[in-house]
């Protein structure tokens, strides 16, 4: 759902960072509503699309453009509230919609930078505003006149004459006044303030101390023997990464996940342990960048907040508005797959140290040696090593003649690349998307490389956010994080990172299909258990024969990739899904654990919380660990996903299931794509989720090809799996997840 007063849409494979700086903001006199016209963020951007003039903005522009964008704001929403007419949905709900412009164009541009180009003026700015926003948007929310006029028209909304968006869009804004405290009484909503204040100072400083911490904690390594079973190209960049940060021999940065791209090629057993260890260790080392009291300071307060308003957990209060509702689903979805998932895990476990064994090794294998040996059993079982399929990939091919290609065969989109829109970083691309009749659709940026200033992950988020209502289309960027190549050296990723695109790039469809006319309802503005949905569904087109033969083509020969090879990769699927689903799962359970807490709850000692929650969890840890621990878990400390993690295997259900409709009806025709995108891309926030798939799919969600498709359809997985859904959640016989990008 979009944020009223921040507009911004950030989502994450590992999901959008927004990081900040460590000290509390002091307070600040009230802003000035008039901004010098000097100010880039002064006027609407006269570039294509009002895209943000990013060879114009300076790092001091943010903060004064922020701050009078929220007294604008106030001024306009005081206004509303004051109006001496009676309350109708043009004079409040529209003149709502309309309301703070100028806030909307310079956050959601400070957003993305500071997510993806930060420093320290921009995370100085970061922190000064986060505790400034959250007071910004309880003067919104519990203003009881402005609350009175909304209430008034839902409480009369039959006689309002309203179109379905309408109506919506009304029912959105009363539930969000009600979640944002609007009923409490003046007592609570004191208390509340303070608690909004903190939490937002909190999460905004986890974010920095998170991005400090792991570029502290890369693996420095002398001795490039060290680094034996990389390849050129990586040993290349490891050189690189270290004269970027002016140190002698190599680093390996880290990446936001627990498990690292190198380990799976390290031959050295030492080596692996270290890098695992540096990783899991990052944000725990008692230094300036641990994480750890703020997390438990954050887990109490939502708590409490969570208790003000009458709910027993922060899960219980925050998953309102999802596919879900409450938390007793959610967790039950995960219950249900854990035994399936466990048993394959053991048994994976079990073939890793029976391989170690038979090589020799002079040590009991640990999770640091899980991917090495697991490359080694899917080339012996498989005869495929990944390093074979990464000269087939190269990142700008992929990315024009595969992600691009399967948008144009689907939605007849098409992509022109423009050298005349400046951007935050020389790594990005970008293009003007056309629609099938050959209008302006939506702008489209990529930011593709890992920098040491971009936060972890990867994610897709608006610059410029659609809405027939200000006459404005959407300006979309996507993020990652792979691995740079060295000067002179192709751009070759790994089929993973080819899957990530192709994820990004569903989020950004689903972005650019936006087609409402109020801003709030538009595009990604949706549940964080189906928003998902889009991206997980688009990885599918990654394998499809007819796009995977147009961009997987030998960056040498020009020889499309081998039929054998191809099959050698889809025999290969439900290999280590173990591993690669239950690292999820297992975060997804920590997520709620952490916010099933009760108000009562002391601190936790981090360390031991972790360990008790993981081992009741029903998964095998000590063989596989979560895919983020506590200490650097952005997604739920910092991103808007607290509670909310579930969403990704949630909506893998959604997205295989999708997919499962797609084969039996055709595949990959303009015919499905054009149905896909009017019934659910297009759609926004302006349907029950569960009845915009049922009228699409013709029935609700199946877990079953998502069982199928990942290999878990041995023991402990039926169909009894499901959940029992609320009535607005996936019913059918099996029901409900993505790889925490």
């Amino acid at each position: 759902m979009r944020n009223l007063l921040l507009a911004s849409a950030a989502l994450a494979v590992a999901a959008a960072a927004q990081p900040a700086l460590a000290a509390p903001a002091k307070a600040r006199p009230a802003a000035s509503a008039t901004l010098p016209a000097s100010n880039p963020f002064a006027q609407t951007s006269a570039l294509a699309f009002q895209t943000p003039d990013f060879a114009k903005i300076k790092d001091s522009d943010y903060l004064p453009a922020l701050l009078a964008g929220m007294a604008q704001q106030k001024q306009e929403v005081t206004a509303i509230a004051n109006n001496p007419a009676a309350p109708t949905f043009d004079n409040t709900v529209v003149a709502m919609e309309r309301s703070g412009l100028l806030l909307e164009r310079a956050n959601l541009a400070f957003s993305a930078v500071n997510g993806a180009n930060t420093n320290d003026t921009l995370q100085a700015t970061d922190t000064k505003t986060a505790p400034l926003f959250a007071a910004h948007n309880d003067f919104v929310y519990l203003n009881p006149k402005l609350y009175h006029r909304f209430k008034t028209l839902h409480d009369s909304q039959a006689s309002l004459g309203l179109n379905p968006e309408q109506a919506k869009l009304l029912d959105v804004y009363y539930k969000q006044f009600v979640h944002a405290g609007a009923e409490l009484s003046p007592a609570k909503q004191a208390q509340l303030k303070t608690m909004n204040t903190r939490l937002s100072t909190l999460q905004s400083q986890f974010g920095q101390k998170l991005l400090a911490a792991a570029k502290a904690g890369a693996l420095h390594v002398n001795d490039a023997a060290a680094l034996a079973g990389l390849s050129p190209e990586q040993l290349a960049a490891a050189q690189q990464a270290a004269k970027d940060r002016k140190v002698a021999g190599y680093v390996l940065p880290l990446q936001n996940t627990t498990q690292q791209p190198s380990i799976d090629s390290l031959t050295s057993h030492d080596t692996r342990q270290k890098l695992l260890d540096a990783s899991l260790n990052r944000a725990e080392h008692g230094d300036a960048n641990d994480t750890r009291a703020i997390i438990t300071e954050i887990a109490q307060l939502r708590a409490k907040k969570a208790a003000l308003f009458g709910y027993p957990t922060w899960a219980d209060y925050t998953l309102y508005d999802q596919m879900a509702k409450d938390r007793a689903t959610a967790v039950g979805f995960l219950d249900r797959l854990a035994p399936a998932t466990a048993a394959k895990q053991r048994q994976e476990a079990a073939d890793i140290r029976a391989l170690a064994q038979s090589q020799g090794a002079n040590f009991t294998p640990t999770a640091a040696d899980w991917n090495f040996y697991s490359e080694q059993i899917r080339k012996q079982r498989y005869a495929l090593d990944s390093d074979q399929l990464k000269p087939y990939f190269e990142f700008n091919k992929v990315l024009t003649d595969g992600v691009f290609y399967a948008a144009n065969q689907l939605y007849g989109l098409t992509f022109t690349e423009r050298h005349d829109i400046p951007t935050w970083s020389p790594d990005m691309r970008v293009f003007e998307v056309h629609d099938a009749d050959g209008s302006q659709l939506a702008l489209f940026m990529i930011d593709p490389w890992k920098r040491d200033n971009k936060s972890g992950g990867a994610w897709m988020s608006n610059l410029v956010n659609q809405a027939y209502l200000r006459g404005t289309k959407p300006v979309i960027f996507n993020v990652e994080n792979f691995t740079k190549p060295a000067a002179g050296q192709p751009a070759l990723i790994s089929f993973d990172d080819v899957t990530t695109m192709f994820h990004e790039f569903g989020h950004a469809l689903h972005g650019m299909f936006a087609a409402q006319t109020y801003p709030t309802l538009q595009g990604t503005n949706v549940a964080r258990d189906f928003v998902e949905f889009p991206s997980q569904f688009n990885e599918n087109w990654a394998l499809d024969p007819k796009i995977l033969s147009h961009y997987a083509v030998h960056y040498q020969t020009g020889q499309v990739i081998p039929a054998d090879l191809v099959a050698k990769v889809k025999s290969a699927r439900t290999f280590n899904q173990g591993y690669e689903n239950g690292e999820v799962l297992e975060a997804a359970r920590l997520d709620l654990d952490w916010h099933s807490l009760p108000a009562t709850a002391a601190r936790q000692d981090v360390d031991k919380f972790e360990a008790d929650a993981l081992a009741k969890s029903g998964f095998d840890v000590a063989d596989v660990p979560t895919r983020y621990r506590s200490s650097y878990f952005l997604h739920i400390w910092s991103n808007g996903y607290s509670a909310g993690y579930y969403a990704y295997p949630w909506t893998r259900m959604l997205g295989q299931d999708a997919f499962n409709w797609f084969e039996t009806h055709g595949g990959l025709t303009r015919a499905n794509g054009q149905r896909f995108r009017d019934m659910v891309l297009s759609r926004g926030n302006t349907l029950d989720y569960a009845e915009m798939y049922r009228a699409w799919a013709g029935h609700d969600p199946s877990i079953n090809p998502y069982l199928e498709y990942y290999g878990l359809t041995g023991a402990g997985a039926t169909p009894a799996m499901a959940p029992a859904p609320p009535p607005s959640a996936p019913a059918a016989a099996p029901t409900p997840t993505e790889r925490g990008r």
